[in-house]
């Protein structure tokens, strides 16, 4: 047998193997096409879901004072037709702090999350990022807080 046969047939051998055993006998390990072709299925959605909805999502406190700690809440209302629950509001900065309702909210009814954020060290154009996770689709929010931190001397 020549070198050239020693390579050939093992991988003659793999291919050969590989064909067999992606061959299919029937239904099996195919995906129902009823989602694709049935229209009640994609508009009939059963399962309930939460649904949150502020009146703005992005607050700018103007001209601050370094030093300053001002809060601001951001008003929402659970628009779905299951109770909401917040789970976290996670800030891109530990000077800013969001204070947010630990149990459900109804559907219908309304929460604020509180924002704290304190200048203290910063100056100049400030934004800070809050994302709020939540039983909801899609499940982050996300929130800004923005202000002008002037020092002492620039007052």
């Amino acid at each position: 047998m020549s070198i050239r046969m020693k390579h050939i047939f093992p991988v003659l051998l793999l291919s050969l193997g590989l064909f067999v055993s992606c061959e299919t006998t029937g239904d099996e390990g195919r995906l129902s096409t009823d989602l694709v072709t049935s229209p009640k299925s994609a508009t009939d959605h059963s399962d309930k879901q939460a649904a949150i909805e502020f009146d703005k999502v992005e607050h700018d406190f103007g001209t601050l004072l370094q030093g300053e700690v001002v809060s601001y809440s951001f008003r929402f209302t659970n628009t779905g037709d299951m109770p909401l629950i917040i789970s976290q509001v996670g800030s891109s900065c530990g000077c800013t702090v969001g204070d947010y309702p630990r149990e459900p909210i109804d559907p219908g009814k309304s929460g604020s999350i509180k924002v704290t954020y304190d200048s203290s060290g910063h100056h100049g154009f400030q934004s800070r990022v809050l994302t709020v996770m939540s039983n909801t689709m899609p499940s982050k929010t996300v929130l800004v807080i923005k202000g002008k931190v002037q020092t002492p001397d620039q007052y």
